[in-house]
């Protein structure tokens, strides 16, 4: 071998170790810092990590009809302080001892949570100690009081300078408090989805999508950099009248309260279109006696009572069965059937019309045409009542809400209790719905709560009215029906929500015509069965009956000392009549008159 070639080699073989050695000094590090400095570099790892935090999504509102808020999240603030800034160490402190005094006096003057003296001392104290994190406020402030603060002289030079800082937090209210509360529903805490009404159904819509940031270190600060913008919620437009609620409200409260009731429920409904305008829900508490809302009994269905009548003779009247001017005749004495008594609260020896026969709401009548009728085909009742659309699957845009219950009875007895509302079920919207179909010329439409989503004030979304049946009966049979709920009225001597002689006019206005039908059901209790003494008493109509606008259901649960469905449900949607005619303009009739509402 040459010198030449030895050198090569020599060479190569230093090279070889030398990268050999380096190999083995990398190999020990990596050992090295996995197992001795590994709880270190993880402690400098984290520090160096963008802390990824949420922008949460600003929660869409629901508004009424005419665009006023109904619930919104508005935003609150918690201010926070960092005393470590180096601006106020700055100079002997000299910004901080100008400003502490000023800081203190506008605190107590616009949170006023404490006195200026005590800010002040809490402040000092936190600056002395270098605290990062000061809760200056004890509560969140809203967007007024922050705009204030931010006028102090301290704050106008910014966080960087001041240490001041707001950290925004978006609380959902309500402006119009428990008006139609219970519809609107909420959500779980500030942040969460919505649990119940409108705020859960629509949840989806509302919440929005959330985005997302970091802290990053910039510049010597820690700062938030937005990595993905939230996209804010949709706003809800519901078919709620704000205006229309408050007199709905206000009137069902009043008579609630009087005959100190457990609970009340009312409900306003444009005829053609099938608009709630208004839905009020009272219940009575346990605790302290104060009515709040609390259930949706607008979707709970119960038995109807007498308001079922008008579905019984509708089903009869259609198949031929009877006619509206043959005659039933009915005693003072109950009427036994198999095993059932069937009595009367209104308690008459005479000779009844099928028409009059409902604008008494006698018990006796209904079973006994009803049994005459349908005896021993029970079941083709059942289908009649199906074919009006009633029992039709209805969506409601408020969850949980019940579907109507008639099953076909086994037995000619259960059908005899059918015929005036007991062994049914059905809930309040249920009956108006029916209710509304007849002053809508047999057309059944849905009721609606929701007529549009909308984005920054375009629709994104927008529901048409539906149409459950587009004629729930013949037109003979409509107008046997209108008639007979004409004379509950306006019948002076048989009609249960015309007149009363002592305590004066029940459904009855010298403002508006309203045609209806009132309800009155004893209350089960369990153990016990039917109660004589506990009822829920309903009155069902619409307005102007000439021209029909509105339909108006108003159901009370337990009225205390005494009961008249016509008297109290009556005279509740007589007064939500005249006012809501008062405010949409509509034209009231005076002395047998109709005049143009001046407003």
């Amino acid at each position: 071998m040459s010198d030449e070639q030895r050198n090569t080699v020599w060479r190569f073989a230093i090279i070889f170790t030398v990268i050999a050695l380096g190999f083995v000094a990398v190999l020990g590090k990596i050992v090295y810092v996995q197992t001795v400095e590994r709880a270190q570099w993880l402690k400098v790892a984290e520090n160096q990590i963008p802390t990824r935090k949420p922008i949460p999504a600003t929660r869409g509102n629901i508004l009424d009809c005419n665009g006023r808020l109904l619930a919104s999240s508005m935003p609150q603030y918690y201010v926070y302080m960092d005393t470590r800034v180096p601006a106020l160490h700055e100079k002997q402190g000299r910004l901080f001892a100008d400003n502490i005094d000023s800081l203190a006096v506008d605190l107590a003057t616009i949170v006023g949570e404490h006195s200026a003296a005590e800010y002040k001392a809490r402040i000092t104290n936190a600056y002395r100690r270098g605290e990062k994190r000061l809760k200056v406020c004890d509560h969140r402030i809203n967007y007024l009081q922050r705009q204030a603060l931010e006028q102090n002289k301290l704050i106008k030079k910014g966080k960087y300078k001041s240490g001041i800082f707001f950290e925004d937090q978006h609380r959902r209210i309500k402006p119009y408090g428990i008006l139609a509360s219970r519809t609107i529903g909420g959500i779980y805490g500030e942040g969460g989805s919505g649990n119940s009404g409108l705020e859960k159904q629509f949840d989806k819509e509302l919440r929005g999508v959330d985005g997302m940031s970091s802290i990053q270190r910039i510049g010597g600060r820690n700062e938030s950099v937005t990595e993905e913008e939230a996209q804010d919620g949709l706003d809800v437009v519901t078919t709620i009248d704000a205006n229309l609620q408050d007199i709905v409200e206000n009137a069902l409260l009043a008579k609630t309260m009087e005959r100190n009731a457990k609970w009340g429920c009312c409900m306003l409904m444009e005829t053609q279109t099938g608009y709630i305008r208004a839905i009020a829900n009272i219940d009575r508490s346990n605790e302290d006696g104060q009515y709040y809302e609390a259930q949706n009994h607008a979707v709970q269905r119960v038995e109807p009572g007498s308001t079922f009548k008008t579905i019984a003779l509708m089903a009869a009247l259609d198949d031929g069965k009877i006619k509206i001017d043959d005659t039933v005749s009915i005693t003072r004495e109950p009427w036994k059937y198999f095993t059932v008594q069937h009595t009367d609260a209104h308690k008459m020896d005479t000779l009844l019309t099928v028409r009059s026969a409902l604008a008494v709401s006698s018990n006796i009548a209904l079973a006994k045409l009803i049994t005459r009728s349908y005896e021993g085909s029970a079941k083709k009742f059942v289908r009649r009542v199906e074919k009006m659309g009633l029992m039709d699957s209805v969506y409601c845009e408020i969850p949980g809400a019940d579907k109507v219950r008639i099953d076909i009875p086994k037995d000619t007895v259960t059908l005899s209790k059918m015929s005036y509302g007991y062994s049914v079920e059905l809930s309040p919207m249920q009956i108006m719905m029916f209710y509304n179909a007849i002053a809508n010329n047999g057309r059944m439409v849905r009721p609606m709560l929701v007529t549009s989503i909308q984005q920054n004030g375009e629709d994104v979304k927008r529901f048409k009215t539906e149409t459950v049946k587009s004629s729930i009966c013949s037109n003979g049979t409509l107008k046997d029906i209108k008639s007979a709920l004409h004379d509950v009225v306006w019948d002076n001597k048989l009609g249960t929500a015309s007149v009363n002689p002592w305590r004066g006019r029940k459904a009855q206005s010298d403002l508006v015509h309203i045609a209806g039908k009132t309800g009155t059901a004893q209350l089960f209790v369990p153990g016990h069965g039917y109660s004589s003494k506990r009822h829920r008493i309903t009155f069902v109509g619409y307005f102007p009956e000439e021209n029909p606008r509105y339909t108006c259901i108003c159901m009370i649960e337990d009225p205390q000392g005494g009961y008249d469905a016509g008297m109290d449900c009556g005279s509740t949607v007589r007064v939500i009549a005249e006012k809501t005619m008062a405010y949409t303009g509509c034209y009231v009739y005076k002395d047998g008159q109709k005049v143009l509402d001046k407003r």
